[in-house]
């Protein structure tokens, strides 16, 4: 079976940067599974997932345009220190989910001053190329149940 829209694909795979950091892998866990065409996976996975079936291996490099964007200077803001309320110990690295009119954004604390914290609302993966090293290791139809939920149920899927 091919992988095309409504099918669920399970894949291992091992992502690495331009330098071979490994930044996430399957290994030692489940597959990863999803409902292909849903938008779960970035684009240009995505794209490269389509035709192919159970056996096939593949490397693919996905440009930051097609992963997880362009870092946009716009997005790092200097905030009042006052909107983290009464979090203590409030430290660089730490993220926060902000609301936005976009909706949720989640932010990084880049630096925290005595009045005021500078927060980075880009992805931590922007501007990243992505080499991926995928596996694929099954595909099947959804279950009517899985596109109403809009995600895979059961192995290396979404549990209620």
């Amino acid at each position: 079976m091919k992988i095309s829209k409504q099918k669920v694909v399970s894949f291992d795979y091992t992502l690495t940067d331009n330098d071979g950091e490994v930044i996430d892998s399957s290994e030692g866990n489940e597959p990863l599974a999803y409902i292909h065409g849903s938008g779960f996976l970035i684009p240009g996975l995505e794209n490269e997932m389509e035709g192919k079936q159970a056996g096939d291996a593949f490397k693919v490099t996905v440009a930051p345009e097609d992963a997880y964007g362009v870092r946009d200077d716009s997005l790092v803001k200097e905030v009042e220190r006052d909107m983290f309320g009464d979090v203590e110990n409030l430290e660089a690295g730490m993220q926060f989910q902000a609301e936005t009119e976009d909706g949720i954004e989640v932010v990084v604390v880049t630096a925290v001053g005595e009045d005021t914290v500078t927060v980075d609302g880009n992805h931590p993966l922007a501007d990243v190329t992505l080499n991926f090293d995928v596996k694929i290791v099954d595909v099947r139809d959804a279950t009517a149940e899985e596109l109403d939920h809009g995600h895979v149920h059961g192995e290396g899927g979404h549990h209620h």
